[in-house]
């Protein structure tokens, strides 16, 4: 397996030090250690992936989302192993907001990102994409709730409750309102401490798209990808948040569900009832949300249904895209980007990622949708 990368902690430089031609014609030209041509076959409309399997060579680099670490080591992994044992595919787990600006300055082809790109990111991203950017999900997980509560292992937590916590506005856990959402439990006298991300983070921008949809007397911020709210504890990367949060008693945080280990996590209130978070809870969400009209055709990102009521839908819940672009400069380059993302978005795929982070699949008809997508990639002359 070919996994040069996987994870927070190598420099930002390193994808950029490859010297690959990202999208677009305003891109550098290719060097000698990206993909070698290996099809004339690149004209939009041609079926993902570009060449068969075997035939590719090359690197890939990708940045983003700290959320896909374990999905993607899988997807590396399964790639190398049946479909193309050749290529090499980086990955930097930096952060969806860092991934998408190396995206958008052509340090890298594609960029891991639990939030879709926004208008002023499509119309950056244009400059090197040519007809600009897609949004592809590869990747449904629900967000957890991590805390760290001695002799509490269960934890109910309304949507108005929940956001009164993060708010600062409910400081210890003995709170009236946490106890009327666990009657049964004994909370101790102990002061909450909230942790939250420290870089721009998609994982933040969800969480807070979530509290701003379930409670919105209670939280009056806007979604975003920085944290809003001063105080508290401030953690870089999925990882940052849950290592903080196993360390300090009486804390509380919120990460993608594949990273808590062993914390326990809460609850979630949803009409008259507490769900807990399962990949098949976080899919129901998927299942009922509409698609976000970006003017850019191809385009898949979501609008999640955040307020859902439906029984046994966890609706903190995170859609992780990989953006690519509707045109690259190198036509290597473009079947590389067809052939990996396609294996993400497989059963194959998917199921190496439901195994290793507790992912859930997209839709056969979500699949059929991000195929279509792929397959009018078009490379520049």
């Amino acid at each position: 397996m070919k996994l040069h990368r996987v994870g927070s902690t190598v420099a930002l430089a390193m994808a950029a030090s490859l010297g690959l031609a990202a999208c677009g014609d305003d891109s550098p030209a290719t060097n000698d250690n990206s993909a070698e041509e290996t099809s004339d076959d690149t004209d939009a409309g041609t079926a993902a992936p570009a060449a068969g399997a075997g035939e590719l060579s090359g690197t890939l680099a990708g940045a983003g989302a700290s959320s896909q670490d374990s999905a993607m080591a899988a997807w590396v992994a399964g790639y190398n192993a049946d479909v193309e044992p050749n290529v090499t595919v980086n990955y930097d787990g930096v952060g969806s907001g860092a991934g998408r600006e190396q995206f958008i300055a052509g340090a890298v082809q594609f960029a891991g990102s639990d939030a879709a790109l926004d208008e002023e990111e499509q119309a950056a991203a244009a400059q090197v994409c040519g007809d600009g950017a897609m949004n592809i999900p590869v990747y449904i997980s629900p967000v957890a709730i991590p805390f760290n509560l001695e002799g509490v292992t269960e934890l109910n937590l309304s949507p108005a409750v929940l956001a009164q916590i993060f708010d600062q506005q409910i400081t210890n856990w003995n709170d009236e309102a946490i106890a009327a959402d666990n009657p049964d439990v004994e909370l101790p006298d102990q002061a909450i401490t909230v942790v939250n991300r420290s870089d721009d983070s998609g994982t933040t921008e969800n969480f807070l798209e979530y509290l701003s949809a379930a409670a919105p007397d209670n939280w009056s911020y806007e979604a975003d990808k920085a944290w809003p709210v001063a105080g508290g504890e401030a953690a870089a990367q999925t990882s940052g948040v849950i290592q903080v949060v196993g360390a300090t008693p009486g804390a509380i945080g919120y990460a993608d569900a594949s990273a808590v280990g062993q914390l326990s996590t809460a609850r979630i209130g949803v009409g008259e009832e507490f769900v807990a978070f399962s990949p098949e809870a976080a899919a129901k969400v998927v299942d009922a949300s509409e698609p976000v009209e970006s003017g850019i055709e191809g385009d898949l990102a979501l609008e999640l249904a955040r307020d859902t009521t439906e029984s046994g839908a966890y609706p903190i819940v995170l859609v992780s895209y990989h953006v690519v672009c509707k045109e690259y400069s190198d036509p290597a380059q473009a079947d590389l980007v067809k052939s990996f993302v396609g294996y993400v978005i497989s059963e194959e795929g998917q199921a190496a990622s439901a195994d290793a982070a507790g992912s859930a699949p997209i839709s056969a008809d979500l699949r059929t949708k991000a195929e279509e997508s792929l397959a009018s990639i078009n490379a520049g002359q």
